[in-house]
């Protein structure tokens, strides 16, 4: 392969033919046989530099006749369809077995082989249940995520117009190759990267590239220093975009991977989705087991070694009791708990695509927000309005529709305000080819939102007042649009031009302006006052728009001018003071220009007086050490392409944060896969962002985002709260059974009253923490610190409390009732029931870490009381039903012997609500304010 510079890559064509020309081997074998050099490809930046004669010349095609089919199949041999293929993939079976990685997995896996070994096979087969079903469902989850690269094929249209040998043709789009001349009209996608040689008002929609709601303006010219935004090569149509009107024709110079999506594409490929924090919990507590279980095993042969017991006998006890600590429930929860945080999240407007996404939310402590469709809108809004006569008017209202009214400010003369502003509305309603539909835009966003304030005003169908005879169309070079009309209904039939367009072009065009009802001379002074309106109107990020009108188009009447806008979503700026008042950090990124960027930014409540507000280009000039500095300190990033939106998610979670990104085009795609948690839009997002996405906002609002957090950062407190319960109960049963083993004394509870224990420590009451409902104020709770394992400090605290209370309680109700003549029913029903009714209030205390029960509310997890109802029920059944009582060998106890039961079990609940209220006392002072008993 050789080069000429860096940019244009060759290759060598045999001159023979091809034997097997459908054979990609064949010709790649034969490339260094020949003599003949072709380019294969010209990337968007050598191309755009390049004047179209030049690029054709590179290429080797005669732009009227286009190539020859032979040459084409030749290209095609060398460089491939111009489609995107997907790498090979693992059969699924592969999949499935990858999921087995997992340590906790594999933990589980070990413990129901020793309790085959065992014969325990109730416990095999419970271990064997949960595994199943929390690796299936991983697996589907992760089967359904690689469907991301399958939507960029999409974006190759399945046929095109094309010009082979001097006929124009239509066939699949898959068959271009460079050097192929491409026709393009309206409504068209663009079927490759193409250098633009004839463009007639050609105006391309780069909205899903770009992120830029105008259509931008295409023309033939070269650019003279060509950089890597795609908004500055406006002679080039990129794959995929759609041409909005007018047309064209190009020179393909790229295809396939070889293009601006094909980049795209090579970068999601490249890109490995994270793993979420809680699955990194989860393998780290899955470690902490298997270390506490081996310490299990290893103390137990200790001691019964230096008592002198049978080292096999040891054993056995060792490892039954270390399989049953192994919470087997535990996945099973996880999966359950996540699936409703799902459930609930989609009555919130919110689809998760991943379960563990969905706690991923409270975790992440940066979000990165594309501006257009997400922040804002992405409907163009007139909100300001300077007559020519200096009336200044305010528009009220976003979409397209009636709903809202122009309020005039220090108004004198109110009818002369009105009728100012009416010729202001008259003028962008008759140069205008869009319509409003049931408040459906048919046409431009821009063209769009001058009707709409027209509708405000009341006016209504301004354009059948006239007839149309001529359009000038807007074009970047004159950056106005001109329609010449008469009179619908007048006998004066004078043609009258209306014209609309950017202020320096309009203004020059323009002798007179409209003051009072009277026309006027327009004068120098009065130009420059129209122009410092403009720069007023323009430094608040609105897009400006002058509008005039008159009998010749070199003597207008200037009306006045209009400031559009995108406007930010309802309680934007609200969710965005909340995330940050929670220790979240909002960064705006787009490709707008910078005054627009921080215009909005500031509109939103971000900060960018004291924070950086960085571009595309300078993030390209950036070491790694540079970004590493700079990202995490900046708000606003502004014309930014692909690749930087990739290096600002890279750099941010390089510097430990976990990072959550929006947006809603196909440029969004690769940093929404890399970031921790990526977001799309789901009514105006593209296919291939939905799909690299990890969740859904069905409504397109940046304030559903908050709801998402709520549910995320409650999941990881019920699953804590599970860990709690179970680790504590686990703890107590099992130390019940070690400490009798070890020191010699009868067994407490027998085989089916141990089962029982378990089946409520994996059952419904343990099942029912995993539901509770969100707390009212958890939104304004820091994010947590991922590098925090499952098992804190705090929580093993918490937990070896109750086990201690439990095992102390317990053991005394053993002694207590242990008669000289041995164990009998009574003894071991009192024991029994104790330790069951110790769990019952353990699990009530463990409904939150921090919080009292009658703060959360007592009734408020209904769930829960139904499980420990039903727990209770099934107590006293085997405590007072007969044929139960034979089974687990108990007997009726007295009501007596319930209360006192029922109170002394009581005693861990009371100590935990004790231990929460200090915490929450010394963490009132600890923050400066007064305690409750500090009052007293």
């Amino acid at each position: 392969m050789k080069g000429n510079g860096n940019n244009v890559k060759y290759e060598k064509i045999p001159q023979q033919s091809l034997k097997d020309p459908d054979s990609v081997k064949t010709t790649k074998n034969l490339l260094n046989s020949g003599d003949q050099e072709i380019p294969m490809w010209i990337n968007t930046v050598e191309a755009s530099a390049m004047g179209a004669e030049e690029v054709s010349a590179r290429l080797r095609v005669e732009v009227r006749q286009g190539l020859s089919w032979q040459e084409a199949n030749y290209r095609r041999q060398l460089i491939g369809y111009n489609e995107f293929s997907v790498k090979d993939e693992d059969p699924p079976w592969k999949k499935y077995l990858e999921q087995f990685k997992n340590p906790l997995i594999l933990l589980l896996l070990a413990s129901a082989v020793v309790s085959i070994c065992m014969r325990q096979f109730d416990d095999a087969i419970s271990i064997t249940v949960a595994i199943v079903i929390v690796v299936t469902v991983a697996f589907v989850q992760e089967y359904r995520s690689e469907k991301s690269l399958e939507e960029l094929t999409k974006l190759v249209p399945p046929s095109c117009h094309c010009l082979r040998e001097g006929t124009p043709d239509t066939f699949l789009a898959r068959e271009l190759v460079p050097g192929d001349v491409v026709l393009l009209n309206i409504g068209d996608r663009v079927p490759a990267d193409l250098r633009l040689f004839e463009s007639v008002d050609l105006a391309i929609d780069e909205s899903s590239f770009t992120g830029e709601t105008e259509p931008a303006q295409k023309n033939t010219a070269p650019i003279l220093r060509p950089n890597g935004s795609q908004s500055s090569k406006i002679n080039i149509a990129f794959m995929g975009t759609l041409v909005r009107c007018g047309s064209g024709k190009g020179i393909v110079v790229s295809t396939g991977v070889n293009s601006e999506f094909g980049s795209v594409f090579k970068m999601m490929l490249e890109e490995e989705a994270p793993k979420t924090p809680l699955q990194k919990s989860m393998d780290s507590l899955g470690a902490q087991l298997s270390i506490y279980s081996f310490g299990i095993i290893g103390l137990i042969m200790l001691v019964g070694w230096l008592q002198g017991k049978q080292t096999l006998e040891m054993f056995t006890i060792g490892v039954s009791l270390a399989v049953a600590a192994i919470p087997e429930g535990l996945p099973i929860v996880v999966t359950v708990t996540l699936a409703l945080g799902v459930m609930r999240m989609a009555k919130r407007n919110s689809i998760v695509k991943k379960l563990p996404t969905v706690e991923t939310l409270g975790c992440v402590n940066v979000i990165c927000s594309d501006k257009t469709g997400t922040i804002t809108r992405n409907e163009m809004t007139v909100t300001v309005l300077v007559t020519s006569d200096n009336y200044l008017a305010e528009v009220t209202g976003a979409g397209y529709n009636d709903h809202g009214q122009v309020i005039l400010h220090k108004c004198e003369h109110p009818e002369y305000a009105r009728d100012s502003v009416s010729k202001v509305f008259e003028v962008g309603a008759v140069c205008n080819n869009a319509m409003i539909n049931n408040e459906t835009l048919l046409g431009q966003p821009t063209e769009g939102a001058l009707l709409a304030a027209a509708m405000k005003h009341g006016m209504y169908n301004v354009q059948d007042r006239y007839i149309r005879l001529q359009e000038y169309p807007f074009s970047s070079e004159q950056k106005m649009m001109v329609v010449k009309c008469v009179p619908k209904y007048d006998n004066d039939k004078r043609e009258i031009f209306f014209v609309k367009g950017a202020l320096e072009k309009v203004l020059p065009k323009c002798t007179q302006f409209s003051y009072n009802g009277t026309v006027q001379k327009l004068t120098t002074k009065k130009e420059q006052e129209y122009m410092v309106e403009a720069h007023e109107i323009g430094r608040k990020g609105l897009r400006v728009i002058a509008l005039a009108k008159g009998t010749n188009l070199q003597e207008l009447v200037y009306v006045g001018l209009v400031g559009i806008c995108d406007p930010p979503r309802q309680y934007v700026r609200e969710s965005i003071t909340t995330l940050l008042h929670s220790g979240v950090q909002v960064k705006m990124v787009t490709g707008d220009a910078v005054d627009t960027a921080v215009a909005i930014a500031q509109m939103i409540g971000l900060d960018t007086l004291h924070s950086q507000v960085l571009s595309g280009e300078q993030l390209d000039s950036f070491t790694e050490a540079e970004l590493d500095a700079a990202v995490p300190h900046a708000t606003v990033f502004y014309r930014v392409t692909p690749k930087n939106k990739l290096s600002i998610v890279k750099s941010l979670q390089r510097t430990g944060h976990i990072v959550g990104m929006t947006g809603d085009g196909v440029n969004d795609g690769v940093a929404l896969k890399k970031a921790d948690i990526g977001i799309a839009m789901g009514r105006n997002g593209t296919d291939v962002c939905k799909e690299a996405a990890d969740m859904i906002l069905v409504d397109d609002d940046f304030h559903t985002i908050i709801s998402a957090i709520e549910e995320g950062k409650s999941i990881f407190y019920n699953i804590r709260n599970f860990v709690r319960f179970q680790l504590s109960t686990s703890i107590a049963a099992l130390s019940l059974i070690a400490l009798a083993t070890l020191i010699g004394i009868p067994n407490p509870l027998n085989a089916m009253q141990i089962l029982w224990i378990n089946i409520i420590m994996d059952g419904p009451p343990a099942q029912s923490l995993g539901v509770e409902p969100v707390e009212k104020d958890v939104i304004r709770q820091k994010p947590r610190n991922t590098k925090e394992p499952m098992i804190t400090k705090s929580l093993i605290a918490n937990v070896l409390i109750s086990a201690v209370v439990i095992i102390s309680g317990t053991l005394w109700v053993f002694k207590k009732e242990l008669s000289s003549e041995g164990i009998t029913a009574r003894d071991t029903t009192m024991t029994f029931t104790c330790f069951v009714f110790f769990d019952m209030w353990n699990a009530l205390s463990c409904r939150s870490q921090t919080k009292s029960v009658f703060s959360i509310g007592l009734f408020t997890n209904k769930m829960f009381l139904v499980a420990v109802t039903l727990s209770v029920i099934g107590q006293l059944l085997v405590v007072y039903f007969p044929p139960l009582q034979s089974v687990f060998q108990t007997e009726a106890l007295t009501v007596w012997d319930m209360i006192f039961l029922t109170l002394l079990t009581s005693s861990v609940w009371v100590i935990s609500e004790i231990k929460k209220l200090c915490e929450r006392l010394l963490e009132q002072r600890g923050k400066g304010k007064r305690t409750p008993l500090e009052y007293v």
